[in-house]
């Protein structure tokens, strides 16, 4: 690899004079509030971290990206990068006008002219980029129920780049981290791609990786979207920086990419890889199972354990980039150090911790050793990730209406306070739509933005360390589904189904409202003319008829304490 990976990459933004020009004029134009993901695409589109794109892709580029992995002039390029919008908005929009695009404090980041817009077929966008339609996939989740309907695309005209008000001296764009290799005479670089928290293995891998390449090392840890579930990017960083000095000064730099990951696995390496060599990368670290979310719905891993490195060795001389690949790092005991797990000396004891089992020590307090972390790390981790019983969590009942979904919440309630501890809330379905909702009325859309209040309420409260508790009817699968990631983000979440019979329902109704849905004088009825989803897999089932309240909210207690979340008597 020679010195022209360090030569300046074009960037998507106008001058500064022109900038200021520019902003006076869009705020003239149509304008679309980007959503987080949307930010991180336009960051790395403008700043040249997406090159050769020079926008949004236009229909023609997409379908070609989704079908084939390359552009419709043939560059290879992996991964659909669209500007999704709402149907509302895309009516309104015309191939041929451009819009503003701003930032969620409604700040103008950038403009769009817009020369497409369509409605994708996002099961094939799914079974092509991901594998699979399959909403396990946090992608695929992503993209049938949070990602705009109608897709727009055009080149980007940037205002300015996303403000970030944290750890700004860590992030550089593209052309930054090309002139700091540049003014250290680095010319060969290998870049190790994470979105964990560093431990041993982890360094010992990186260490290899650079002499193996006999290369300088750059950590770039992703600090846009990850995973629903891992650790947050502040915590991430702060451990980042402790395992630092680690690392010898001389041959080892970090910066932080604002990227928002697919978890597309294999596609994902090679995006990575082409991102990589726009920061003036020459090698690439792919590790086992790259980018992968986990399991699927039948229980499998979505990609094989080394998909990813493969893809990547088929196009490595079109992305420019050299792969440095390794197996997974396991500890072997009588020698006292780590090994890829295809060098281990036979009879030799292996000793290894997964993911799982870290949240699990981490939850329950217990003890993580030394061969495994960095005490540094394991003081940030627990800082965030106190024990299970010291968290915040969400109670979040669903069922029809009259299965004994809020008694059953009130008398957790007032068990959980006995208890104390921590502060505890009731966001009932009636009270929230009193203090919360009082605009919206009962249709699908309307029930769906009601949850998701519940959700993001419920969400802030676990966050801050207390319990809430929710007992909407809650009918829709999705929606649950939406509300649970938010509140995992931040704690437990324990879904008590209240699986009471609609005929039981019936007779308990004392304001006569099934009489009046079987009527047809209320329409969109849960359970008479509108559907209940029922969850397949909850945390907790009940049926309250013919049990009294205090059994139910009992049952729920020894739940809690199951789940570590109360201390059992």
């Amino acid at each position: 690899m020679s010195l022209s990976n360090l030569t300046p990459i074009p960037e998507l933004y106008v001058s500064p004079e022109s900038a200021q020009k520019l902003k006076l004029e869009a705020g003239e134009l149509p304008s679309w509030d980007l959503t987080p993901r949307q930010i991180c695409d336009l960051e790395l589109l403008m700043n040249g971290g997406f090159s050769p794109l020079k926008g949004f892709l236009s229909q023609a580029d997409y379908d070609s990206v989704v079908e084939t992995m390359r552009l419709a002039d043939g560059t290879l390029w992996p991964m659909p990068i669209t500007l999704d919008v709402s149907e509302d908005f895309a009516a309104g929009i015309e191939p041929g006008q451009d819009i503003a695009l701003r930032d969620q404090e409604g700040v103008i980041l950038a403009i769009l002219s817009v020369t497409d817009r369509w409605t994708p077929n996002k099961a094939r966008e799914a079974e092509k980029v991901f594998g699979a339609d399959d909403l396990a996939h946090p992608g695929v989740n992503y993209l049938h129920h949070s990602a705009g309907k109608v897709y727009l695309g055009g080149p980007v005209t940037g205002i300015q780049q996303p403000v970030h008000y944290d750890f700004r001296g860590r992030r550089d764009t593209p052309n930054e981290l090309r002139a700091y290799f540049r003014k250290l005479g680095w010319n060969r670089i290998v870049a190790f791609q994470t979105r964990n928290p560093l431990h041993r293995a982890h360094q010992e891998l990186t260490f290899r990786a650079a002499r193996e390449a006999q290369a300088n090392l750059l950590i770039h840890p992703v600090v846009g979207m990850t995973k629903p579930g891992d650790v947050d990017h502040f915590t991430r960083v702060r451990c980042y920086e402790a395992v630092l000095d680690k690392y010898p000064a001389a041959t080892t730099t970090m910066s932080l990419l604002n990227l928002a990951m697919r978890m597309a696995g294999p596609r994902e390496a090679v995006w990575h890889g082409l991102i990589r060599k726009n920061h003036g990368c020459t090698h690439f670290i792919v590790g086992r199972d790259h980018a992968g979310p986990g399991k699927n719905s039948a229980g499998q891993d979505f990609y094989g354990p080394y998909d990813a490195q493969d893809l990547f060795k088929q196009y490595a001389d079109e992305i420019g980039i050299e792969m440095v690949d390794f197996k997974q790092m396991v500890y072997v005991q009588e020698k006292a150090q780590y090994f890829p797990v295809d060098e281990v000396p036979e009879g030799a004891t292996v000793l290894d911790i997964s993911g799982t089992e870290l949240r699990r020590r981490l939850r329950e307090g217990l003890d993580i050793p030394d061969w495994f972390s960095f005490p540094e790390v394991v003081s940030e981790l627990r800082r965030t990730s106190p024990p299970r019983a010291s968290q915040g969590f969400t109670v979040f009942f669903t069922g029809l209406s009259g299965s004994g979904k809020s008694t059953i919440a009130n008398a957790l309630m007032v068990k959980l306070m006995e208890m104390g501890g921590r502060p505890v809330t009731l966001l009932d379905g009636d009270v929230v739509r009193k203090h919360l909702s009082s605009e919206l009325g009962f249709s699908k859309e309307h029930r769906d933005i009601n949850i998701r209040r519940i959700g993001y309420v419920a969400s802030e409260i676990t966050k801050n360390g207390g319990i809430a508790i929710c007992a909407p009817i809650a009918p829709y699968t999705a929606t649950r589904r939406a509300v649970r990631e938010m509140i995992e983000a931040y704690g437990a979440f324990c879904e008590v189904h209240v699986a009471t019979p609609i005929e039981e329902c019936e007779k308990r109704d004392r304001k006569g409202l099934y009489r009046l849905a079987r009527e047809g004088k209320i329409k969109e009825f849960t359970g008479i003319s509108d559907p209940y989803e029922a969850p397949t897999a909850p945390e907790l089932s009940v049926d309250t008829t013919g049990v009294d309240v205090d059994n139910c909210a009992h049952q729920v207690i020894l739940k809690l304490e199951q789940m570590g979340l109360i201390a059992g008597n």
